[in-house]
């Protein structure tokens, strides 16, 4: 509970340092989590309560850095001491450095709240061990100014939806609180509340859950909309207020409900050519939407230049035991469309999903490489990604793999291992844990190499060509651009890898996922641990 005699408390709200460099740990100092910020929104319209987001990926603004990474936590508190601490849980591999994080809070007499995607049904009892006083289940724009109010002392904490809590040491879960479905009655995103973070790039949304059932995937449920005028007002609010000029539209699926997606997308093409600015944005969006030509001239006349799909295998075996309703044999000309019509593809994939029990596979590891490879040329993608599985907390591919007894013990290879980077089950035969790891090097490696530094001088020496497009500025530049482009990132992603490459040397894993092995050993031959 609160001291109640002070006349204003403080919240802040941190979202965990990632634990090592990872593929993500770039584009992480341009940007920030969206949900944090939506929260912290809603408390800093409350009437005793100031609020701040510490983003510890993105503390380029005089940001205090502790010496092991992350912000220093022991300087916050004494330069601006907070009432209570929120930490944003949505990424499962930065779960051990929240909970220490919260620790250090607790032994101070503070508050601790925590919540997002990892904190599932089988995640509640750990969390609540670990240094936090309170979880927040499902969304938490209500839930938050509920439980700061119950912390004031203004109502009964047992009372309000969608929290769990210790009581005298037993488990305390309150009923389910109902998805919100009335986003305009919230402030906008207030992006000025994350300290110290330089944002290039503004995360902002309009939907909020998805159909599509990927077995892989945490974002489950019937799809929420705001409306299209309140993402308008946003992004125009960042470019006029911030001068804000690239976006990432972190809808998991863009172009769902069809009709208000190109009335959005026309909506903020004329506002563009009202103001005579332009804006760079980036969606998700589902591969099959190269067959609406309607939509994609919409997105492009909007400003959406670029486009991350989840192709995730051309194999169609890996595609059914997903729950992807794509065919393979479809996706090339797929892809084709989305470049006809100018979009920048960036392309994702998962190496090495576990299959079904009733599917077998016989290729061989090099085949399978091969394919892949092959289909990232022939698609033409302009940046990839290839990540391992992650059986992430909740979802039905971690289910299914506890039942196949496949899973790695937590306590071998623990949640900050969970980026995508590494092995973290028993890999369908033959494929060995140490060939599925090294797959994916071996693939983006042919993707991104260093021979691409001399790419880019070779064409900056070809930009005095556009004087043959002076008939078409625009389409001289897309041509030009593109590939220019593409090089830089293809050379960058060079300098990523190598970086990765370095960090995973120092790191224990290797004589972790042995000791796992040994123990999932164990367990199938019903030996004592």
């Amino acid at each position: 509970m609160l001291d109640l005699s002070k006349k204003r408390y403080r919240l802040r709200i941190v979202i965990p340092a990632y634990p090592a460099f990872n593929v993500y740990s770039r584009i992480a100092r341009k940007t920030t989590a969206l949900g944090p910020v939506c929260v912290a929104s809603v408390v800093n319209k409350m009437e005793r309560w100031d609020v701040e987001v510490i983003d510890e990926n993105n503390l380029r603004r005089y940001g205090p850095i502790s010496d092991s990474g992350g912000a220093d936590h022991e300087f916050l508190q004494r330069q601006r001491p907070a009432d209570a601490v929120g930490f944003y849980g949505g990424l499962t591999s930065t779960i051990p450095r929240l909970y220490r994080i919260a620790r250090f809070y607790k032994n101070k007499g503070v508050v601790t709240i925590a919540g997002g995607q990892h904190f599932v049904e089988d995640n509640i009892a750990e969390a609540l061990a670990c240094g936090i006083d309170y979880l927040v289940i499902g969304e938490g724009e209500e839930t938050i100014k509920e439980l700061l109010s119950a912390m004031e002392g203004k109502q009964d904490v047992s009372k309000i939806k969608g929290i769990a809590y210790l009581n005298n040491g037993e488990i305390i879960r309150t009923p389910k609180r109902e998805p919100l479905m009335d986003f305009g009655k919230f402030p906008l995103p207030d992006f000025p509340l994350v300290r110290y973070a330089r944002i290039k790039i503004y995360p902002v949304g309009r939907v909020r859950g998805c159909g599509m059932d990927c077995e892989f995937c945490t974002v489950k449920g019937k799809p929420r909309y705001a409306s299209p005028e309140r993402l308008l007002e946003c992004m125009s609010f960042l470019l006029e207020t911030k001068g804000a000029r690239s976006f990432f539209i972190v809808d998991d699926l863009f172009g769902q409900r069809r009709d208000e997606t190109i009335r959005f997308c026309n909506m903020l093409r004329d506002y563009q050519k009202s103001i005579g600015t332009s804006m760079d944005i980036t969606v998700q969006i589902r591969l099959d939407k190269a067959k609406d030509p309607e939509l994609l001239s919409a997105m492009r006349q909007a400003g959406i230049n670029t486009v991350a799909i989840g192709f995730e295998s051309p194999i169609k075996e890996e595609l059914k035991a997903m729950n992807k309703h794509l065919r393979p044999e479809d996706m090339l000309s797929f892809a084709k469309t989305f470049h006809k019509f100018g979009f920048l593809v960036h392309g994702m994939f998962i190496w090495g999903y576990p299959l079904k029990e009733d599917v077998n596979l016989q290729i061989p590891v090099k085949e399978r490489i091969k394919r892949i490879k092959n289909f990232i040329k022939k698609a033409k993608l302009d940046t990839v990604q290839v990540l391992l599985p992650v059986p992430l907390p909740g979802t039905e591919l971690r289910h299914r793999l506890e039942k196949q007894n496949r899973m790695y013990p937590i306590q071998d290879v623990g949640w900050e291992y969970y980026d995508g980077n590494f092995p973290l089950f028993e890999p369908d035969e033959p494929m060995s844990t140490e060939q599925m790891q090294a797959s994916i090097k071996k693939i983006m490696g042919k993707f991104y190499q260093f021979k691409y530094i001399l790419m880019i001088g070779l064409n900056i020496f070809s930009f005095p060509a556009l004087v043959f497009f002076f008939h078409n500025i625009r389409l001289g530049w897309e041509r030009w651009y593109r590939p220019w482009r593409n090089y830089l990132l293809r050379f960058g992603g060079w300098i990523t890898m190598r970086e990765w490459a370095s960090e995973l040397k120092k790191d224990k894993f290797s004589q972790k996922l042995q000791k796992a092995k040994e123990h999932l050993k164990m367990t199938k031959t019903g030996m004592p641990d």
